[in-house]
């Protein structure tokens, strides 16, 4: 079941699983071009493998096209103040949810993959996963408090993410003694992940991170209570 909810004031997409509560929990967090069909497919997909899976509408309705970077980074800029508060606020809703068990995991992409890890800085997140951060370097020098787990996937041809910056975000979680676990895909670009952009998706890196983030997902949430 999927429905339109409002999780610490803050509005979004909820997908259910089916059967009963409570469940692992997870929110999932939107590319730059705002809360769109494929976020909520993804929410949805988290859903059907058992996990309680909120998608944060952090553009407060405002969505653009897809390609339209103008739009979104318009959109980026009119909504920074809020995006972490929101990240925030819908984090410790669901941490004491009565369909949550209380462990709850973050996973975003481009935009959102900045914003998972920026919510690791607020909040003991049971575990983090980041699909090609973008400007996630811009956070290096604030996770001195960063404590969660890590899962990040990135393509060796994505040019949006600056030269050594890869490296330097496996250098920075080893020193603060993060687990973590960091895959580069070859042939892969910047949104592998997104199957309904034929010029972007890779299925190889696509279908193989799904499975690595399911198993990262099961180990944190799941078993590790």
């Amino acid at each position: 079941m999927s429905v339109n909810a409002t999780l610490g004031g803050v509005p979004g997409f909820l997908a259910v699983p089916a059967g009963k509560g409570p469940w692992p929990t997870l929110i999932v967090v939107q590319e730059w071009w705002g809360l769109d069909a494929q976020t909520e497919s993804i929410a949805t997909r988290f859903a059907a493998e058992g996990y309680l899976a909120f998608a944060p509408d952090l553009y407060r309705g405002d969505l653009a096209a897809l390609g339209d970077n103008q739009a979104a980074m318009s959109y980026v800029q009119k909504h920074a103040a809020h995006n972490v508060p929101d990240m925030v606020n819908a984090f410790d809703a669901l941490k004491s949810h009565p369909d949550s068990t209380g462990r709850v995991g973050s996973v975003g992409f481009c935009f959102g993959g900045r914003m998972s890890l920026a919510l690791g800085i607020e909040r003991p997140v049971d575990a983090v996963c980041t699909f090609y951060g973008g400007q996630m370097q811009t956070l290096f020098d604030r996770m001195t408090t960063f404590h969660s787990p890590v899962l990040g996937f990135f393509g060796d041809e994505d040019v949006s993410i600056p030269s050594g910056t890869i490296e330097e975000f496996r250098v920075l979680l080893n020193k603060l003694g993060v687990e973590n676990q960091v895959i580069v895909y070859p042939k892969s670009g910047h949104a592998f992940f997104r199957d309904s952009d034929p010029h972007a998706y890779r299925p190889h890196a696509a279908q193989d991170s799904w499975i690595v983030t399911k198993t990262f997902f099961k180990k944190h949430l799941v078993e590790n209570k």
